[in-house]
């Protein structure tokens, strides 16, 4: 980890996925290609569970930004990409956990679907518990089944996709312009998931790069 490092960009719910990097040369793509792949491969090559924590939290020191450069502009189908989802996952819910809960508890109740049991979630999801899933996943990439951890993703964001659209049901007539809001931020998440989703069937059958 670097010792110098700069205040980390704070990142708004509605900006989720939104981010745009700088330029995008056939360089930077190779480096985005190589820089995931040796870091989830260094990440399982330790046993120091420092390591790990570092790797997790490095964008609370550093910023989400410091991974935008190289991999926001990845294809959504690629070990970059879904590392870059993943992390930004974790960076909105570290900015906005009472939000992000609501919507995450709110689609728990109204799925029928075994998101919620895949995400492994404690229920009901708070603040602190929705925080800690989100580690959790993000530790999945790096120990354990990297499939599993995307499939956790996809669950989750799934769920928050769900619970979004709800809220927005219910402000539609009160509130359009927060209802828009929220059923622009559920399409996006619902988006999300199945990039998840894709992302994890290709790692299944070795083509994830």
């Amino acid at each position: 980890m670097a010792e110098n490092f700069h205040k980390p960009t704070q990142y708004s719910t509605d900006k989720f996925d939104t981010f745009e990097g700088g330029q995008d040369p056939a360089q930077i793509m190779r480096a985005a290609h190589d820089t995931a792949h040796a870091l989830v491969d260094g990440a399982r090559d330790t046993d120091d569970p420092a390591v790990l924590d570092r790797i997790v939290a490095f964008t609370d020191k550093n910023g989400i930004d410091a991974l935008a450069e190289l991999w926001s502009r990845s294809s959504p189908s690629s070990l970059p990409g879904a590392l870059w989802r993943i992390y930004l996952l974790r960076a909105v819910i570290q900015q906005d956990a009472v939000g992000t809960s609501l919507l995450f508890q709110r689609g728990i109740e109204t799925l029928t679907t075994i998101d919620a049991a895949v995400t492994g979630a404690v229920n009901p999801t708070g603040p602190k518990e929705i925080k800690d899933l989100a580690d959790q996943i993000l530790r999945g990439v790096f120990r354990g089944d990297f499939g599993v951890a995307l499939d956790r993703a996809a669950s989750f964001s799934r769920i928050v996709a769900s619970g979004a659209g709800s809220i927005a049901d219910d402000q539609e007539l009160l509130n359009p312009e927060r209802a828009s809001e929220l059923t622009t931020r559920a399409h996006r998440y619902s988006v999300t998931a199945e990039e998840f989703a894709t992302c994890a069937k290709l790692f299944r059958a070795g083509t994830l790069d």
